[in-house]
């Protein structure tokens, strides 16, 4: 049986971005499951989070219940984080994100420039504030080789495609590629259905699953919906919101017909 998933973050309303990728995993699978990803308890808000189920209703979907909130999973997160510390695999840093742009010669990735490794080799406390970076080298060390399915198609993992990514910050209990790596297994998520611009991620979540015993789910990256410059929608540009677009008549079979579901 197929299991998707559709996880926002309440940072913002809804838009076509998200409508699009809700009905695709809606679509894709024989389960559908609802997952409201708010670990970062500074940027999420309640109304976002209560416009998320308004707006997914409006659309004719139904999901499982419960749904899973990551901001009560932060006993799973740390559990994953100190079975990958007993692996010799983590290392604190301390660089900002001024550091890291102002670091000679770092790489751009589509995450942002690519961590330079500054704080790998200093074996400082971990006192003050500091992220926690995975040891990508010595994480592909331990694995050897890795693939994943993406549409049916075996892909070869780059696993220092992301460099050394971070996996937590002191006031937040995991980042984005470990807790959807923990919360993906937990769910049993069968194929995991999202914008192509999440491709990359799926290199560093398969060398995660490895390193934590998770099983491996299949990938489905599609196309990503965009406005008449060729951008991606934003959550800032209300005009595109599924509230605003509610507001004005646009009925969810007509999005349906341009999305082509």
């Amino acid at each position: 049986m197929i299991v998707t998933r559709f996880a926002p973050s309440p940072t913002g309303l809804l838009h076509l971005g998200h409508a699009y990728a809700a009905l695709t995993a809606s679509r894709a699978g024989a389960r559908f499951l609802l997952r409201i990803e708010d670990i970062d308890r500074e940027r999420c808000r309640p109304e976002f989070e209560r416009a998320i189920f308004e707006d997914l209703a409006w659309l004719g979907l139904a999901w499982e219940e419960p749904v899973l909130r990551q901001s009560a999973r932060s006993h799973a997160y740390g559990a994953a984080l100190a079975r990958l510390d007993a692996q010799g695999l983590l290392y604190p840093c301390f660089c900002t994100r001024k550091d890291i742009q102002a670091a000679a010669g770092a790489p751009h990735g589509d995450e942002g420039p690519i961590y330079p490794g500054t704080c790998r080799a200093l074996h400082r406390e971990r006192i003050g504030s500091y992220a926690l970076r995975l040891d990508a080298a010595k994480a592909a060390a331990l694995t050897g080789r890795l693939s994943f399915a993406e549409h049916g198609v075996r892909v070869a993992v780059d696993p220092r495609l992301l460099g050394d990514v971070v996996l937590a910050r002191k006031e937040m209990p995991a980042a984005y590629h470990l807790a959807v790596v923990v919360d993906d297994a937990f769910q049993g998520v069968t194929l995991v259905t999202r914008g192509e611009d999440l491709l990359a991620s799926t290199h560093v979540q398969r060398l995660l699953q490895a390193l934590l015993g998770l099983p491996e789910p299949d990938y489905a990256h599609h196309k990503l919906v965009l406005d008449e410059q060729g951008r991606k929608f934003s959550k800032r540009d209300s005009s595109v919101t599924l509230r605003d677009l509610r507001a004005r008549g646009v009925t969810p079979a007509a999005l349906r017909r341009r999305f082509e579901i």
